[in-house]
Parts: structure tokens; C-alpha cells; sequence
């Protein structure tokens, strides 16, 4: 079974501001891309790792390919506007006898081997699967106007994340059509659901933390010194 990785870091890291887009902010040394590239690598779950950067900034994405000094076949191709896009990129670089697509947030160093791992085995007999955590706070649906609708029940509420793995030609129809109805989703398995297919959850950690904005850094420094500590 061949998987391939594809990674999408194109982000322009606005909630940082600044020079330095986040996914190359350094994190004990290095940039976060290259913790999340080495974290995933150490599952030996694929053979192959596209990285998607913003269009011009290759050089930097080869950097840290070469900063996490993994062992893998590695390509980097230019992002698009949207994480949407730099997706699809990447899909278009994968060899043609992939079976399976991970997807995998550049901005998530803290993925565990295990939750890899587990997230593939679902999709090889699923088709799809992703990893999440059950929610642990309330969530309520408020209208425009600020007030609260509905109390969702929170037993049937999860947080979605990454790695997100889907079989290569699923993934694909799915972003074509995607393309095609102008349809825009936040997520890759939005767009497997919208056609139709069926997508399983994995259980995820909560150590598996998407680096958005300038509070999440001390939250990912303490991470890091745990994980040296253990």
C-alpha cells in the first residue's frame, strides 16, 4: 500500500503578524514546519512527503526539509490562496499508484506516531478517517444578533484535526468537484462528505496542537520540554 503525505503550509500566518509566516516561526531551534515534518516521519507510515509553501517561498520549505533531516522522498510545490488549493497542489504531484492521501496541518509539530498510524489503518478499510477529540466545553449555536439559539449536546461533538487520510481517487473527486461548484470547506473531509462519502473518526490527542497565533507558542514550548523530559 503506498501512502503519500501531503502537507499544507502555505498559511500567511496573519494572526502573527509580522515578516516571518508562522510555519517557519522557529520553535527551540527550529522552524515549526520542521518539528511537524520530523514528527511525522517518525511514524514510517509513507514513503513520500509534498509540502505545499506560499507561492515564492520554496526555498524556505526546503530549508526546513532539510533543518528536520528525515529520510523520505520530499518535494516541495507552491501553495495556493487557500489551504483548499495548496491541497489540491499537492495532490496533483502524487504518483499515480497512490493508494492513500495523508493530510497533515503544517502547523501541527505534536503529532503522535500512534495517532498517524491509526488514522491510516481506519482509512484502509473506511476510505476515509480522521482524528479528533471529543469537545469538552459547551457549545452553544448563537444567531447575529448574539444570542444563543440551541445548546448542542456536547456526547455527539467532536474537534476535528489532523492527519486527515482518504483513499487517492476519493480525495481527488472531491476536490474536483470542489473546484468545479465553486465549493469552499475548511477541512478536507468536508469536501469527501459533500460527495457523499462516508468518513470515520480516530481518537486524536490534545497535545496535537495547531499553532495559530502568538498565544499558542508558550502552550508549544511546554509541550516540548515535557516530550524531552519523558
Amino acid at each position: 500500500m503506498i501512502v503519500t503525505a501531503i502537507v499544507p503550509a502555505g498559511g500567511a500566518g496573519i494572526r502573527f503578524g509580522g515578516a516571518v509566516k508562522k510555519q517557519f516561526i522557529t520553535l527551540n531551534g527550529l522552524p515549526i514546519l520542521s518539528h511537524t515534518l520530523r514528527a511525522l516521519a517518525a511514524s514510517n507510515a509513507f514513503a513520500v512527503i509534498i509540502v505545499a509553501v506560499p507561492a515564492g517561498e520554496e526555498s524556505k520549505g526546503r530549508e526546513a526539509l532539510e533543518l528536520a533531516r528525515i529520510n523520505l522522498e520530499t518535494e516541495v510545490v507552491p501553495g495556493g490562496q487557500t489551504r483548499q488549493e495548496s491541497v489540491y497542489n499537492g495532490l496533483q504531484r502524487a504518483k499515480a499508484a497512490t493508494d492513500l492521501v495523508l493530510i497533515h496541518d503544517g502547523v501541527r509539530p505534536f503529532v503522535s506516531r500512534e495517532v498517524v498510524l491509526s488514522t491510516v489503518e481506519a482509512a484502509r478499510h473506511a476510505g476515509a478517517a480522521v482524528a479528533a477529540v471529543p469537545v469538552v466545553d459547551t457549545i452553544k449555536r448563537v444567531d447575529i444578533d448574539g444570542f444563543v439559539v440551541e445548546t448542542l449536546p456536547r456526547g455527539q461533538l467532536w474537534s476535528i484535526q489532523t492527519p486527515q487520510v482518504f483513499q487517492y481517487e476519493l480525495l481527488m473527486r472531491a476536490h474536483r468537484v470542489g473546484r468545479e461548484h465553486g465549493i469552499i470547506a475548511t477541512d478536507d473531509a468536508a469536501l469527501v462528505e459533500r460527495i457523499g462519502g462516508t468518513v470515520k473518526v480516530v481518537r486524536g490527542s490534545y497535545e496535537n496542537l495547531k499553532i495559530t497565533g502568538e498565544e499558542d507558542l508558550p502552550l508549544a514550548d511546554l509541550i516540548l520540554k515535557r516530550r524531552k523530559v519523558t
